[in-house]
């Protein structure tokens, strides 16, 4: 299920997943369609140059689709593992479910902690490097699990441990990814180049949980985290084949970390359009990742279903992410980005209803029909609030927004999954997903009390306020 993104999400994801994203939205296709062709990357300039708006040359396609291939192993992996993860914990170690949530806050818990700094330290540094470097940090985590097991060391407080790197690997990757874009693709076709993005995670999302529920019901969990590995090798090499080199940003002053975060949340928090998207996405992101983190859990113990079983269900959220990336882009042509921004998540929300009366037989299609339509709602709302954030933004200081906004959305994702774990510890697990799908569905509320309701699109001018 897609999740805000930072916008797409442990899976996507609002962090995005996401985003955002993440998750999520979440935030991030295999390939090109027809809503999305014209989308071919500008060419590639240094941070805080604006690209030209020519035909690229073949060299800056290959880059392109470098990049993008990087893309489709970090999303499927991030999509293996959003599965396989929980599913060690439940398998191999017996986990209750507060102990299911207190490992989806430690996923997430370095958006709070980090999620502030990490901006002002990626804008220091070619963020090529930063996605390479996350890359290879996740491919050593997702070893030690396997080898721990190996040993007989794997316990609950190791894949709390692992759990929170992988969160520190995937913020740093996400702020330098979403940086680097618009050096490859050009402001001007930015929707484009995210509505690619978004079909990536989207198709990752359709791709990934089946194959994680094969590869457990084959290998075992343990086993398909290991294989996981291979994919974040398989990416750092796509990027290191790069041939485009980004300037060295210029040095900061000793001393300047501390006025570098303070310009971010000051460009972020001055501007009204980006405060509301900021708390509209926080909410969607506080309930949005509860249901997350209970959703293996509740198809496993209290629907009854096998891991494969769980795999393909947890897939269809997929569909309706794949399906959203390809159209939005007609969709804001047509109904206008700002209207269509808020109008994603009144129309899908309330369809979340549907996951907590998931039963056996014909009842498991509730939970599939309303992961869709919700994976659909929040990929479009991506889409849209990505591209205004980074047209918006100086080059100079997009680094620092994407992760000040990782700060503002993402942080509140450690105390959802607390709350999921307490709520299904108290309530059941049943009771708690009706808490956080009610609560979700009136996230909306948030943008409908805001400017954006009488906009049809983002006018970048007004909104700087």
């Amino acid at each position: 299920m897609s999740q805000p993104t930072a916008a797409s999400g442990p899976a996507t994801d609002p962090d995005d997943t996401a985003a955002v994203t993440d998750s999520t939205a979440v935030p991030d296709s295999t390939a090109s369609s027809d809503s999305t062709s014209e989308a071919e990357p500008a060419t590639a300039t240094a941070p805080g140059a604006e690209p030209e708006d020519s035909t690229p040359s073949p060299r800056q396609r290959r880059d392109f689709r470098r990049f993008m291939a990087s893309h489709i192993c970090n999303e499927l992996g991030n999509n293996i593992t959003y599965v396989a993860l929980p599913l060690t914990a439940v398998l191999t170690l017996h986990a209750s479910a507060w102990q299911a949530g207190l490992l989806a806050a430690a996923e997430q818990a370095a958006f709070l902690l980090f999620g502030l700094p990490a901006g002002a330290w990626v804008d220091r540094m070619r963020r090529r490097n930063v996605m390479i470097a996350a890359d290879l940090t996740r491919a050593v985590l997702l070893t030690a699990v396997p080898v721990a097991w190996l040993l007989d060391l794997h316990s609950m407080p190791l894949l709390y441990v692992v759990a929170l790197l992988l969160g520190c690997a995937r913020l740093f990757g996400d702020v330098a990814d979403q940086s680097y874009l618009p050096t490859l693709v050009g402001r001007s076709t930015l929707v484009s180049g995210n509505s690619r993005l978004e079909t990536v995670r989207s198709t990752a999302e359709l791709a990934g949980p089946g194959i994680a529920g094969f590869f457990v019901q084959l290998l075992g969990a343990v086993g398909t985290l290991a294989g996981q590995a291979v994919t974040s090798l398989v990416s750092a090499a796509l990027l290191g084949k790069i041939e485009a080199r980004e300037e060295r940003p210029s040095p900061a002053g000793r001393g300047r970390l501390l006025h570098e975060i303070r310009e971010g949340l000051h460009h972020v928090l001055r501007n009204p359009i980006l405060r509301v998207i900021a708390l509209s996405t926080a909410s969607v992101n506080l309930f949005l990742s509860g249901i997350f983190a209970l959703e293996t859990l509740f198809l496993t113990r209290t629907v009854g279903l096998q891991p494969a079983a769980v795999g393909w269900v947890l897939t269809t959220a997929g569909v309706g992410s794949m399906l959203a990336a390809l159209v939005t882009e007609r969709l804001s042509r047509a109904l206008g980005e700002a209207r269509l921004t808020w109008l994603s998540l009144l129309v899908t929300m309330p369809f979340g209803l549907l996951l907590p009366l998931t039963g056996h037989g014909w009842r498991i299609a509730l939970f599939v029909l309303g992961a869709l339509i919700q994976s659909a709602g929040v990929t479009t709302y991506n889409i849209c609030q990505v591209t205004y954030r980074q047209t918006v933004c100086p080059p100079h200081l997009l680094g620092r927004m994407t992760a000040t906004m990782r700060f503002l959305v993402w942080g509140v994702l450690p105390l959802s999954g607390l709350l999921a774990g307490g709520l299904g510890q108290v309530a059941g697990v049943r009771g708690a997903l009706w808490f956080l799908t009610a609560a979700l569905s009136a996230t909306p509320l948030v943008l409908l009390c805001s400017p954006l309701r009488r906009m049809r699109a983002f006018d970048t001018d007004n909104a700087a306020g």
